[in-house]
């Protein structure tokens, strides 16, 4: 651990054993190095972890100041672990609500998306004008699946500084995320076999189940600490499940992520029992954290995990260019594309590969994380300010979506229906499940630049929230 961590550390366990108390104004950066023999710079590395943490907010001209802390959310009702859906039926009600996040007058906290002024890389544009400029007839036949060489390199390469030995010829690339993890589930399923899911889970999984007419097991899922392994055992011995696709990191829409443990005792499960796993990653990148947290991907021993990402969460979100690391099943998974889509667009697997190649990724990610860090304690802190004690919210390390719990006796739907005739989305707990479970449930985007429009839409789903029954 370093110097700036260790100090972060003991800041965050005061403020846990209430030494400091939310809104006490900490030591300054020259008194804090002072006190500790630590250099300013160190100090400042310290505060800008533990603020891309949520612990502490910093106020401009005034210095840092100790977060409000809003309610953790309880652990999955016991009894309530196993839910199965003999049926997928979810289209719809997501188009419907999606499609009112593409108003500019309505606030988009209902959206999927991450805030796209997040993604104004004057690099990446020059690289799509490069590569359109060298386009040549020849380029769309090498660029059919499993896509364009450079780019696959550049993922291998990425995955190599993670300790993970992926060659690029398992790799296929996709349009988007949505592509690889769809591929994948026809590659290791047929219709009527039966897949575990999160509970609850993110809605392009449940659309593509009612696609592929699949059916599926749904599993408890903890806001922080990820899906119910002993119910995903239980399910194994009473069903006959061909896959398990969950998120092991920053999982929409609750934002829980899979410890260590949590993970080997997964992929140890599922390769016991000869289940592939689809491992949808598509915010792994989006860390708050001091290092990236590893994929189950990477204690794969006996190829039956599919990992899927793309760069449409953390770098392009309309260029639509996502992968699949496949291992044995690469070879179907291209057949299967060819079939479809045929290819993902070669333009702009050219372009990222270049922008890839000429640096400024990772300066970019940074930037990125910091950022998202910061507007996710700005919306904490709005949230506990405004909000009935009763609401509960996560506190995700990573990511943009915060997922709130109303009282039982709330309906996010009459939530979401009262909110948008004011002018602001939110995404209810309708959306990510086939029951009605989560119709007290909410997620928020938090990706978006505070300002008084936000501020003030929050305190409008205050008041609609004092009025629900």
């Amino acid at each position: 651990m370093t110097r700036y961590e260790q100090l972060a550390q003991q800041i965050r366990e005061q403020i846990q054993n209430r030494v400091w108390r939310a809104g006490d104004k900490l030591p300054s950066l020259r008194e804090s190095g002072k006190r500790a023999g630590l250099s300013l710079m160190t100090v400042v590395q310290s505060y800008q972890l533990l603020e891309s943490q949520g612990w502490i907010v910093a106020r401009p001209q005034s210095g840092y100041y100790v977060a409000a802390r809003s309610q953790a959310l309880p652990q999955p009702i016991r009894g309530e672990k196993l839910l199965v859906s003999e049926q997928v039926d979810i289209n719809a009600f997501i188009f419907d609500v999606l499609q009112a996040c593409k108003d500019p007058e309505i606030v988009p906290f209902g959206s999927a998306f991450p805030d796209a002024t997040l993604f104004m890389q004057p690099k990446l544009a020059r690289a799509l004008s490069s590569v359109a400029r060298k386009f040549t007839p020849h380029s769309s036949l090498a660029n059919l699946p499993p896509g364009n060489e450079a780019l696959r390199r550049h993922i291998a390469q990425r995955y190599a500084l993670n300790g993970m030995q992926v060659s690029p010829d398992e790799i296929v690339i996709t349009a988007g995320a949505m592509e690889s993890l769809s591929l994948s589930l026809q590659a290791v399923t047929q219709p009527g076999d039966t897949v575990a899911i999160e509970s609850p889970a993110f809605y392009g999984a449940l659309q593509a189940l009612e696609r592929l007419k699949l059916k599926a097991v749904a599993i408890a899922t903890h806001p922080q600490h990820g899906i119910d392994l002993d119910s995903l055992q239980q399910a194994i011995e009473q069903y006959p499940i061909k896959a398990c696709w969950l998120m092991t990191h920053f999982q929409n829409p609750q934002g829980s992520s899979m410890s260590e443990e949590n993970k080997k005792r997964l992929v140890t499960m599922l390769r016991e029992h000869q289940i592939s796993l689809l491992e949808d990653d598509v915010y792994g990148e989006l860390y708050f954290s001091a290092e990236r947290p590893l994929p189950a991907k990477a204690l794969d021993q006996g190829g039956q995990i599919l990992h899927c990402s793309s760069f449409s969460k953390c770098l392009a979100p309309g260029f639509r260019v996502g992968w699949v690391a496949a291992g044995r099943y690469a070879p179907q998974i291209q057949r299967l594309q060819l079939m479809s889509t045929v290819s993902t667009s070669v333009p702009t697997q050219m372009a990222i590969a270049d922008y890839l190649l000429h640096g400024g990724y990772d300066t970019h990610l940074r930037r990125l994380r910091r950022l998202l860090a910061q507007r996710q304690s700005a919306m904490h802190q709005a949230i506990a300010h405004h909000f009935p004690p009763t609401v509960k919210v996560s506190q995700p390390d990573g990511g943009y979506f915060l997922w709130l719990e109303l009282e039982a006796t709330q309906s996010s739907m009459e939530l979401y229906q009262r909110a948008l005739a004011e002018g602001i989305s939110i995404a209810p707990g309708r959306m990510f499940t086939t029951g009605d479970r989560f119709n007290h449930c909410f997620r928020l985007n938090a990706s978006f630049e505070w300002s008084d429009r936000l501020e003030t839409a929050i305190k409008t789903l205050a008041r609609l929230i004092r009025g629900l029954g």
